[in-house]
């Protein structure tokens, strides 16, 4: 199933992201359930608990937050539709927000369960973000934009939002 908004549009609308998101979202859920229920290993107890929470809380808001900005303020379909290179808005601050956001939400998520074990999803997760990334839209991107997306990939960064530099 093709996922084009108009004749002629270069990229896919979804691209990737739903393989990718279900694929954090089943690590996370799998890391939460063997070692917090299966193995029963790895609770944090003590004030680490209320740290979690707090830090959890924090990242699932935002994570809603970035991917929110990323997908329904930024005008991402249009420019998708157009074959235009968005750089403005959330996307001079991370190439991918709604990855990102999604990221920091199973993050957060795996953070209210006070689990040091189940933490592990985080980076395996960070993993399958960048991998999949770089193997597929990254390449499909600088395929269709060039130079300007490669300029791109050197002044923003792609996960973690952090405010633009010059290159």
């Amino acid at each position: 199933m093709k996922n084009f908004v108009k004749e002629g549009q270069r990229l896919p609308l979804y691209g990737v992201g739903p393989a990718i998101v279900f694929g954090m979202g089943a690590v996370t859920a799998i890391g939460i359930i063997l070692f917090a229920y299966v193995w029963k290993m790895g609770a944090l107890e003590g004030s680490w608990v209320l740290f979690c929470r707090i830090a959890g809380a924090l990242l699932i808001v935002l994570g809603l937050a970035v991917w929110f900005i990323g997908a329904l303020r930024s005008d991402m379909d249009a420019s998708i539709s157009e074959n235009r290179l968005q750089t403005g808005g959330i996307y001079a601050w991370v190439r991918n927000p709604m990855y990102s956001g999604w990221w920091m939400l199973f993050a957060g998520i795996c953070l209210q369960w006070h689990n040091g074990e189940a933490l592990l999803t985080v980076p395996v997760n960070w993993v399958i973000l960048t991998v999949t990334l770089k193997l597929t839209e990254e390449k499909w991107l600088l395929d269709l934009y060039g130079q300007d997306y490669a300029d791109y990939l050197k002044r923003v960064n792609r996960c973690i939002p952090r405010p633009p530099r010059t290159v």
